[in-house]
């Protein structure tokens, strides 16, 4: 296999759909979600698929992702700025097409639940639409935005409130096996992969040879 060298001024001058394919599919797998908000006013229902979630601490259990700027209408963040809930929900493997239909650009009075086969479920009494079809679920509490200031992203930082885990998918040590939940991984803009786990090791520690997890 033949490697091909491209530096910063040939990224810069590439066709413009090609480099965001490019740049978007470089760093390789990521989470593929579904962000559940509401509007406080109308009680419309917003739903948009996000690739940018991830883990910021346990104690407290923070989660974040990255909106795109707000210089045109943003439904997600506007909805979570005024109620201060929103929920994630894991994209499995039977609600691929769905979930990428949410990133249509709809008007804010057209709800995406309305527009795919997604069901809006209002669990537990929770402020935010969750996914029914959806597996893993999450409920958070908006805590704090953060400015990229070097191309006008925001870093949405939200603390956990309640999870909703299949119980077959929550094993012994607190793993969620997430190939039991058929939740898919996404590359680039609009590629879904359905991961493989390949092995789960004990903590690594300095002189001591790697032991693998047997679950």
């Amino acid at each position: 296999m033949s490697n091909r060298v491209i530096q910063r001024e040939e990224l810069s001058e590439m066709e413009h759909l090609f480099k965001i394919n490019l740049v978007n599919s470089i760093t390789g797998y990521k989470s593929a979600n579904l962000i559940g908000t509401i509007d406080e006013a109308s009680q419309q229902t917003n739903l948009a698929v996000f690739s940018s979630v991830t883990h910021f601490g346990s104690e407290p259990p923070l989660v974040g992702f990255v909106l795109r700027p707000t210089t045109v209408l943003r439904g997600t963040y506007n909805n979570i700025k005024k109620t201060g809930y929103y929920t994630i929900n894991h994209i499995n493997a039977s609600i691929i097409e769905d979930a990428h239909h949410t990133s249509a650009k709809y008007p804010a009075e057209i709800s995406e639940f309305d527009q795919t086969n997604l069901t809006a479920a209002f669990e537990n009494g929770f402020v935010a639409p969750y996914v029914k079809e959806a597996r893993v679920k999450i409920g958070l509490e908006f805590k704090q935005e953060i400015p990229i200031e070097l191309n006008g992203t925001i870093l949405i930082l939200g603390q956990i409130k309640e999870l909703i885990i299949p119980e077959e998918c929550l094993l012994k040590d607190g793993f969620l096996d997430l190939n039991a939940a058929e939740t898919v991984a996404i590359s680039g803009l609009d590629a879904y992969h359905l991961p493989k786990r390949l092995a789960r090791f004990e903590y690594a520690r300095p002189n001591q040879a790697i032991q693998k997890i047997k679950n």
